[in-house]
């Protein structure tokens, strides 16, 4: 029976058409190379190597089994590579980040998917704005971050890879059940955070006004309630109003305006199969 060591020392000798070079490869000793290969001709009862003044070459034998070798090497390491990360989705873990009204909503579903289809896979969740989750993700902390944009937004910084999760429509929160956006041409608004004030202007840039800011708040909860007190009045998006919803406050559909979900990952493809299965998750959860 052929000894996959055996056969990997001859495929280094192959490719490299020295034994000292093969020894450098595999951080094997001179002899213990000669030795490997001495017992691979034992093993086929082939001469494989033959001398050549200082240095050897193969034997057509040789040259066959080694082309052999490689190809069963090759798939050695494959196997091992796709069982470790079948073990990763047995018994590793994928580490999340998202902002609330996503990890109120989207997330929990989603976790709900895998652990039923990876009762081993431990799941880390972790609260925080798109921006700061994008930093943690450059930074190896996580392995997904969840982040919105507007469907015409620039790409995000070289690096990142975004698969679309899900679409979010965005609302008009007042008091007024029956409200449109020009009716607060000269309201006073609630912004929230960066990302979100942008979306804001540029939604009431299209209704024809700039909105005038009064108030900031990032909290879903403190801004619902703000709206039911007549402090202002601001938009947020559906997944939001699904997470909390004030009962004193009307959400109106803006019509042709949403944000695009996307599942953020960082770093050469492919993605490892614990984040392939957990962006699964959120897709389905989000359809």
């Amino acid at each position: 029976m052929l000894n996959p060591v055996h056969l990997q020392v001859l495929a280094a000798v192959a490719r490299h058409g020295s034994v000292t070079e093969a020894a450098k490869e595999l951080h094997y000793s001179q002899p213990s190379v000669s030795h490997h290969l001495a017992r691979l001709e034992a093993a086929t009862g082939v001469k494989l190597v033959q001398r050549v003044g200082r240095g050897i070459r193969l034997t057509p034998e040789g040259r066959l089994l080694a082309n052999r070798a490689a190809e069963i090497i090759g798939r050695i390491e494959a196997a091992t590579t796709e069982l470790a990360a079948q073990v990763g989705l047995q018994a590793g873990q994928v580490r999340l980040a998202a902002n609330t009204s996503v990890l109120s909503t989207i997330v929990p579903r989603a976790a709900v998917r895998l652990a039923a289809s990876y009762p081993g896979l431990e799941l880390i969740l972790i609260e925080r704005h798109p921006v700061e989750a994008l930093q943690m993700l450059r930074h190896g902390e996580i392995d997904v971050a969840l982040v919105f944009r507007a469907a015409d937004a620039p790409a995000e910084e070289e690096g990142f890879r975004l698969v679309h999760v899900g679409d979010d429509s965005i609302y008009l929160i007042s008091q007024d059940p029956d409200d449109k956006l020009v009716n607060h041409r000269d309201s006073p608004w609630i912004g929230g955070c960066e990302r979100c004030q942008k979306e804001l202007f540029t939604v009431c840039d299209e209704a024809g006004f700039t909105p005038r800011i009064a108030s900031l708040s990032d909290d879903m909860v403190v801004v619902q309630a703000l709206v039911a007190a007549g402090v202002g009045v601001t938009t947020l998006p559906g997944l939001a109003l699904e997470a909390h919803r004030h009962p004193e406050i009307h959400a109106t559909g803006i019509s042709g305006y949403h944000r695009q979900i996307h599942a953020a990952t960082y770093g050469e493809p492919p993605d490892p199969p614990a984040t392939v299965a957990l962006i699964q998750a959120l897709q389905d959860s989000a359809g």
